[in-house]
């Protein structure tokens, strides 16, 4: 199993603080199943800035420190960045990280309450510098849950999206684990990623997901959301069925 998601960088985010949290973490990662992760600090988010070059390097020095615990999981580098105007601009001064470094894809994260006015020029403008940008934790987003066609018009005009093991199983709330589903339903996600920060509070959860994944929709939807991951890993072009639009049910009785 590959996550691709995930905080496990020593001391550059809210993610591990230490290489000892980072080494509870690959721990922990290995007891589900997880034999590579792509490590995902937070760029331009704010308060975090992690560049291409010194993640690379972080994640060269986390390798061979669990090579020295003996731990069998492998980091890739990767970065979870903010939308922000100058993405572009950045990524052709050397400063975005696709994801495993191999692929064309790159992490997009929305602000959590809103999406803002330019994003889709954004995903355009990433598209036509030969990059597929994927839009993290879509469900988690309040202006997508109440207007899910937005989303679908992004995934229709070629974006991603990686859903949030954790928001499967319900540890953001029924409604975020509805829109999860929704999303999965309506092709609209490629993705289960864990956005693992820590052991506790933030853990893995993509061994319960999957379970959950493999019983409401079946083997196939599994093996593809779990196939995108590694097809992103050896640089190949993922796995997608048709997006449809959420149908928002009506309430009756309401006049």
């Amino acid at each position: 199993m590959i996550d691709i998601h995930c905080h496990i960088l020593p001391g550059v985010d809210d993610g591990a603080a230490d290489f000892t949290e980072s080494l509870e973490m690959a721990h922990a990662a290995a007891k589900e199943g997880i034999k590579k992760i792509i490590a995902t600090p937070h760029h331009q988010n704010g308060s975090y800035v992690n560049y291409k070059e010194d993640i690379i390097q972080k994640t060269n020095e986390l390798n061979e420190y669990l090579q020295s615990e003996q731990v069998k999981v492998e980091i890739l580098p990767g970065q979870e960045t903010r939308i922000y105007g100058e993405m572009v601009e950045d990524y052709e001064q050397g400063e975005i990280l696709p994801l495993a470094e191999v692929s064309t894809y790159v992490f997009v994260e929305l602000p959590s309450g809103h999406v803002p006015r330019y994003t889709e020029q954004l995903l355009f403008d990433l598209q036509m510098k030969g990059l597929t940008p994927v839009i993290v934790h879509p469900e988690r987003n309040a202006e997508l849950i109440e207007q899910p066609d937005k989303l679908y018009q992004f995934v229709k005009n070629g974006t991603a999206t990686q859903v949030t093991a954790a928001s499967l199983v319900g540890y953001f709330g029924k409604k975020i684990q509805k829109f999860s589903e929704d999303l999965i339903q309506a092709n609209l996600t490629h993705f289960i990623a864990s956005d693992a920060h820590n052991t506790t509070t933030r853990a893995f959860k993509m061994e319960e997901a999957l379970e959950a994944v493999n019983g409401k929709f079946g083997t196939d939807t599994l093996f593809m959301l779990m196939d995108n991951s590694d097809l992103v890993v050896d640089g190949k072009d993922i796995l997608r069925e048709y997006p449809e639009r959420i149908k928002k049910k009506r309430l009756f009785g309401l006049f």
